[in-house]
C-alpha cells in the first residue's frame, strides 16, 4: 500500500504541449495529479486527453514542456524507464498464457524466479484466484480488464494510466467494473489517471475531473464541483443537461443579482455568477431539468414565495421509468427541460398544458452570454 502523503507518487505537467504541423492537438497546460488520487481526464474525442496521457507515459515526445512524476524529471525518459504503467482499451493479454503467467509476465521478465505469493495476491486483488488457470479467451471482457490492471499493477508503478478501460465493454458490465476500479484504487492507493469520454464514467470512479476541450483544460475539480458550479456553457453541457435563459442584470442586493428575463425577474446567488454583474450586462442563466418542479398553471398560487418562476406550455413528455422528462415552450426559452421524479404524477401535466415551472434561486447559476449556449451539446451525444 503507498503513502498517500508521499509526493513521489504525484503527476506534474508543467507547460506541456503537442503540436504535429500546424495542429495543436493540446495547448500548453499545467497539471497535478496529486499522488494517490483517482484523476480524470474527460472530453470528446479530438479533445487532447489521450495525447496528454501519452505523453505521461512517454509513448508521445511533448513539443514543449516537462513531465515529473514526484521529483524525477522523466520528460526525456523512454517509457520503459518511468515508474508508470498503462491499461488501454483493447486488453493486449497473451491468448496462449493462462491468467496467472500473464500477470507474472512483468516479473518474470525482471529476472524474479519466485512470483507465486506475488501473482496470487494480485489476482486475489481483482477477485480472479479460481480463475489462474484458464486462458483469456475463457473469460468474460470484464474478467480480462481485471486481468490487464493486475499485470499493470504487479510493478508496483507509482502511476497507473488507464485510457479508455472500459469502452469495449456493454453498459451492464461497464457500470460493474466503474465500481470494481475504485474499489483496487483505494486498496492499492497509487495514482489512477484515467482517460474517458464518458460523464458518468468520470464522475462515478473520480475524485478529480479534467474537462478536456479542443486541446485545453476547460474546467477541474470535483465531480459535484463541476456538475452544480460549472464555469463555462461547455462544462454545463457536457456533464449534464442545462437550460439556460438570456437575461439581463436588473440589479444587485447583497449576496443576490437580480436579472430581468421576458416580463419577469430571477435572482440567483452572487457567488454563482461567474459573468460581470454590472447592471446591463447580459447573462446565461443557468438551471438542471432536476432542480425544477412543475405545477399547473391553476394552481400557481400554491407555489412558494421566493422561487425562481416562469411560465410555459408542455410541448413534449417522456416516461422513463424513475422520472417523466418534459419539453417545456417558454417565452424565455424554448425546449425547457424539466425532470421530474414518479412520486405523485399530476395527470393534467400532459402536452398542450399551460404550467409553471420554478426552483430554488440558489440551485442557479450564471455564465457569460457571450459564450455559445449550445457549446457541448452535440460532443456529450
Amino acid at each position: 500500500m503507498t503513502n498517500k502523503t508521499d509526493p513521489s507518487g504525484d503527476v506534474r505537467l508543467t507547460g506541456i504541449a503537442k503540436t504535429y504541423g500546424a495542429f495543436t492537438a493540446v495547448h500548453p497546460l499545467d497539471l497535478t495529479v496529486p499522488q494517490g488520487s483517482f484523476f480524470a481526464l474527460l472530453g470528446a474525442s479530438g479533445c487532447g486527453k489521450t495525447t496528454t496521457l501519452r505523453m505521461i507515459a512517454g509513448l508521445e515526445e511533448p513539443t514543449r514542456g516537462t513531465v515529473h512524476l514526484g521529483d524525477q524529471d522523466v520528460t526525456a525518459l523512454p517509457p520503459y524507464k518511468r515508474p508508470v504503467n498503462t491499461v488501454f482499451q483493447s486488453y493486449a493479454l497473451f491468448p496462449h498464457l493462462n491468467i496467472f503467467e500473464n500477470v507474472a509476465f512483468g516479473l518474470r521478465r525482471r529476472g524474479l524466479k519466485s512470483v507465486k505469493k506475488q501473482v496470487e495476491e494480485m489476482l486475489d486483488l481483482v477477485q480472479l484466484g479460481e480463475q489462474a488457470r484458464k486462458k483469456p479467451h475463457q473469460l468474460s471482457g470484464g474478467q480480462q480488464q481485471r486481468v490487464a490492471v493486475a499485470r499493470a499493477l504487479i510493478n508496483h508503478p507509482k502511476v497507473l494510466l488507464l485510457d479508455e478501460p472500459l469502452g469495449a465493454l456493454d453498459l451492464k458490465l461497464r457500470r460493474q467494473m466503474q465500481l470494481e476500479l475504485k474499489r483496487i484504487q483505494t486498496e492499492v492507493g497509487i495514482t489512477f489517471v484515467h482517460v474517458t469520454h464518458d460523464q458518468e464514467e468520470a464522475m462515478t470512479m473520480a475524485d478529480t475531473v479534467a474537462v478536456m476541450n479542443a486541446g485545453r483544460v476547460e474546467q477541474l475539480g470535483s465531480p459535484a464541483d463541476l456538475y452544480e458550479n460549472p464555469r463555462t456553457t461547455f462544462v454545463a453541457n457536457f456533464l449534464g443537461t442545462s437550460n439556460f435563459i438570456e437575461a439581463e442584470v436588473d440589479s444587485k442586493n447583497g449576496d443576490e443579482v437580480v436579472l430581468k428575463a421576458g416580463g419577469g425577474k430571477l435572482v440567483l446567488p452572487a457567488s454563482r455568477c461567474s459573468a460581470p454583474a454590472g447592471t446591463g450586462g447580459r447573462v446565461l442563466v443557468g438551471v438542471r431539468p432536476e432542480k425544477i418542479s412543475l405545477t399547473h398553471a391553476d394552481d400557481a398560487g400554491e407555489i412558494p414565495v421566493g422561487r425562481n418562476r416562469i411560465t410555459g406550455k408542455i410541448a413534449d413528455s417522456s416516461f422513463i421509468g424513475v422520472s417523466t422528462q418534459y419539453v417545456v415552450d417558454s417565452p424565455v426559452c424554448s425546449d425547457f427541460e424539466v425532470y421530474a421524479q414518479n412520486i405523485d404524477r399530476d395527470p393534467r401535466l400532459v402536452p398542450g398544458a399551460e404550467v409553471v415551472l420554478h426552483w430554488n434561486p440558489a440551485h442557479t447559476f450564471g455564465l457569460d452570454a457571450a459564450q455559445d449556449a449550445d457549446a457541448g451539446v452535440e460532443e456529450a451525444a
